[in-house]
């Protein structure tokens, strides 16, 4: 057993990976890390063409399949999701399974049907003569009259498994499925009836609850998956329009994108409202559908909120969006999107300009004026992003992710430039179309030293040194994550401590400096990455803003921002970048003022 010869006559180890449990395959693959997808055979030539010294081989070989397949279970095992058992079903879900409950029954009558044999389909699934139907059907109406459903319970079972869900069979839930069932096994009997006297009744061709056909298009999974391999996006957003997919399925399937009506868009947010807003164990891990009927089981608990809401809506909308524009929804099916005009009102941001006194309190502090960095600072990242900010209204991440490359210098005006584009083989991208633009550099900026401290990062690193290297991309939730966190302890501890006043307030600081200098509106918005009617007309992108109104121009508008009353004198200029840990009486200091860790 588990030796045979190759074509050569030398005798090979063998064993076949069983296929249950379910990604055992794929987890004998990563065990051995050999780069494929999964494994359905384990293989090992034994070196020898004796039958006897191959059979002796082949012991400690096989053990070591044995081992392998052993241990690659284990670690299923150890990343296998825990059964969530559901007390629950909403209404859309009953209903489709009542519908597979009949479409089943008719398709199992045409499948006798076409074998040859007239029987028809007993109440527990057994094959009956067709002449007893009358009496089946009579009978089950009669327990049906009186309350009792058991004629169809193995049949709401065979629907729960066939959507993948595993429900409390005590609970109401249950019950009324058997009677929604019980109600579509009739109906079905009923038409069966018709057949026998001629009448035409189709079996109805229902997508399968985990697929479709091709016949109604590309499902919704097929559409995500081909989503993500039409270009690169950024981790997170793949990471959430992947997360809402899963949802959206986990309540209704997986559907053909054809078939999603806008009665499964509004089920979708419906169950999206009934969400908690706090979930732990068991719960974090349930499926939409469990997580609701949690949701409605404890009223007293807060939802997640509608700007949330709006975001899952809105990223299973852009899938099924992109299916309709990439030939996933068959041309000759009208289709419209089914997730129009649902998005919730959502609370107005709180989120505003920072106050000139505001702005003093923070910029006096030991980061500024006496270069005491703490750990959560990130070296100069504590220092520039807040100081570049101030005067480019760029988002955090974008400053984050600037590079020595980034900063250039117009050939023609001599105008220090800072370009935000899209480097993808670098973790580096935009958040839109608009938002790739160049931003000359502020006087006060270069004032501060921002210049020399490029020139030392090029110098230490490369021209292609990142100027942050520990909020970089590569950092990850390291990074920048991390760093905001910081900031907003520290914003606080500087006396900044209205929760609206936030970094990404230096925006909208900057949005009205701009408006106060009087900046041209079209230059003001493509400064601070907004898309606007008339880019159309000349496209996104650093190249196009500075082909449409030069580098002097930009600089005339970038030059306009000031903020009278604000007395940076005593912000220290930062020319070399300073330790990345910073040192232990700054550390010290900060804490004391935050009562915090650095």
């Amino acid at each position: 057993m588990g030796v045979i010869k190759d074509r050569h006559g030398t005798y090979c180890a063998r064993k076949t990976v069983p296929e249950k449990p379910e990604g055992l395959q794929a987890a004998v693959a990563r065990a051995l890390n050999n780069g494929k997808a999964a494994q359905k055979h384990l293989k090992k030539s034994l070196g020898t063409k004796d039958t006897r010294e191959a059979n002796i081989r082949a012991k400690p070989v096989l053990a070591e399949f044995d081992r392998i397949i052993a241990k690659a279970k284990a670690s299923l095992a150890a990343t296998t999701v825990p059964i969530v058992k559901r007390s629950s079903l909403n209404d859309t879900e009953i209903k489709r399974m009542a519908e597979w409950v009949y479409a089943e029954a008719l398709k199992e009558d045409e499948a006798l049907r076409l074998s040859g044999r007239l029987a028809t389909i007993g109440p527990h699934g057994e094959n009956v003569n067709a002449d007893a139907l009358g009496d089946i059907l009579r009978d089950c109406q009669q327990q049906f009259a009186v309350g009792n459903v058991s004629f169809a319970e193995h049949r709401a079972q065979n629907a729960l498994a066939a959507f993948g869900i595993t429900l409390d069979q005590s609970g109401p839930a249950y019950h009324k499925l058997c009677i929604e069932s019980a109600k579509a096994f009739l109906a079905a009997l009923d038409d069966i009836g018709l057949r026998y006297v001629g009448a035409v009744i189709e079996t109805p061709r229902l997508s399968d609850p985990k697929g479709a056909g091709a016949r109604e298009g590309g499902t919704l999974q097929s559409a995500l998956d081909g989503w993500k391999r039409h270009r690169a996006r950024p981790k997170r957003t793949v990471d959430e329009f992947s997360r809402s997919v899963e949802m959206f399925i986990q309540l209704h399937g997986n559907m053909p994108v054809a078939s999603i009506k806008k009665a499964h868009a509004l089920e979708y947010r419906k169950a999206l409202q009934d969400v908690p807003r706090h979930r732990t164990g068991d719960l974090l891990r349930a499926t939409l559908p469990a997580q609701a009927a949690w949701g409605r089981e404890h009223p007293e608990e807060l939802r997640i909120t509608a700007a949330t809401i709006n975001k899952q809506l809105g990223a299973v909308q852009s899938i099924c969006i992109w299916a309709s524009d990439n030939g996933l929804v068959p041309d000759d099916i009208q289709w419209t999107d089914p997730f129009s005009k649902l998005r919730l009102p959502e609370e107005r941001s709180e989120r505003t300009s920072f106050e000139i006194a505001e702005l003093q309190s923070l910029f006096n502090a030991s980061v500024f004026i006496e270069h005491e960095f703490p750990l959560g600072a990130h070296g100069a990242a504590g220092f520039w992003l807040p100081v570049l900010a101030l005067f480019t209204g760029a988002r955090q991440a974008e400053l984050g992710s600037l590079s020595v490359a980034n900063v250039r210098v117009d050939a023609e005006t001599r105008v220090p430039l800072l370009y935000f584009v899209t480097e993808r083989a670098r973790g580096k991208r935009v958040k839109t179309d608009a938002s790739e633009r160049v931003v000359p550099v502020h006087p006060e900026v270069i004032r501060l030293g921002f210049l020399s401290y490029v020139e030392e990062r090029r110098k230490a690193d490369g021209a292609d040194a990142w100027l942050f290297p520990s909020v970089a991309p590569d950092r990850g939730r390291t990074g920048v994550p991390a760093w905001s966190q910081w900031f907003g302890r520290y914003l606080r501890a500087a006396g900044v401590t209205d929760k609206a006043k936030v970094f990404h307030s230096f925006r909208h600081t900057v949005k009205d400096a701009l408006r106060r200098g009087r900046a041209d509106s079209e230059i003001r918005e493509a400064l601070i990455g907004h898309a606007q009617a008339s880019s159309v007309s000349w496209g996104y992108g650093a190249n196009a803003m500075l082909s449409r109104f030069g580098a002097a121009g930009l600089s005339h508008a970038i030059n306009r921002i000031s903020y009278p009353g604000l007395d940076l004198s005593r912000v220290k200029p930062l020319g070399v970048p300073p330790p990345t840990r910073g040192n232990t009486k700054a550390t010290k200091g900060h804490r004391a003022r935050t009562g915090k860790q650095g």
